[in-house]
Parts: C-alpha cells; sequence; structure tokens
C-alpha cells in the first residue's frame, strides 16, 4: 500500500454554512477550524491545503460560557510604543461579534504561510443573511 498524498491542483472544495445561535465560541472555532483545515476529509494531507469554505452566521449569538464577558480580554498591539490595546469580550460580542469568531477560528489554525492561505476561506456574518447562494452551500451540523 501507498499512502495518499493530496495535490492543491486536485483538491475539490465544497461550501458549508453554519448557524452560531447558542453554541460556545470554542466549540464552534475548532469544529469550523477542522473544516477549514480539511481533517474531516479522507485525503487530508498536513502540507496542503484541502480544507473547505466555511460561512459562519448569526455571530452574534454565539455563546461565552462562565464570566468570560467581562474577564476575558481581546488583545492586540497598534505598532506604536505603548500601543497594547484590549477590548472585554463583552464589548467585542455586542460591535464587533463577527471579529470575535474569526480571530477565535485564526487561532486554532496553523501560524504559517498555510494557516494565512486556510482563513481566506472562512467568512463571517453577523446576522441571519450571506451572500454565497450561488455556491449551493450544505448545512453542516455542529455536534
Amino acid at each position: 500500500m501507498k499512502t495518499y498524498m493530496a495535490h492543491a491542483e486536485t483538491v475539490e472544495r465544497k461550501w458549508y454554512v453554519v448557524d452560531a445561535t447558542g453554541v460556545p465560541l470554542g466549540r464552534l472555532a475548532s469544529k469550523v477550524a477542522s473544516v477549514l483545515r480539511g481533517k474531516n476529509k479522507p485525503t487530508f494531507t498536513p502540507n496542503v491545503d484541502t480544507g473547505d469554505f466555511v460561512i459562519v452566521v448569526n455571530s452574534d449569538k454565539v455563546l461565552l460560557t462562565g464570566k468570560k464577558l467581562e474577564k476575558k480580554y481581546y488583545r492586540y498591539h497598534t505598532g506604536y510604543i505603548g500601543g497594547l490595546k484590549e477590548v472585554s469580550y463583552g464589548t467585542m460580542m455586542k460591535e464587533k461579534s463577527d471579529l470575535a469568531v474569526y480571530e477565535a477560528v485564526r487561532g486554532m489554525l496553523p501560524k504559517n504561510s498555510l494557516g494565512r492561505q486556510m482563513i481566506k476561506k472562512l467568512r463571517v456574518y453577523k446576522g441571519p443573511e450571506h451572500n454565497h447562494a450561488a455556491q449551493k452551500p450544505e448545512e453542516l451540523k455542529l455536534d
């Protein structure tokens, strides 16, 4: 038996839509990252982007358990001296819930050029509508 190694030219990609209503943020992010990476396929190859496109809708209805809304912070640096900024997840979920989901998924992907290529296949929307109906996305169930 020979081990099958996928090639970037032969990968067939599908589109999935995920409803984030009532799902904890970490569980949603880990499932979406797995699909973006291609780990749900039998043709998974670690050094090739074999993943599918994922559309996340209703990001404003995602859950954070415990006291994470008050005690957890999203931190980033502006690039200037003393430019460390932090925003609580309570504020972030009110104003930019799509960014909270995006950053949670991005943190679960590889930290290299392959991970930067994978995150481009993620689309996050605050409401229930998206503009990717032409791609005929299938619904992805989160267990």
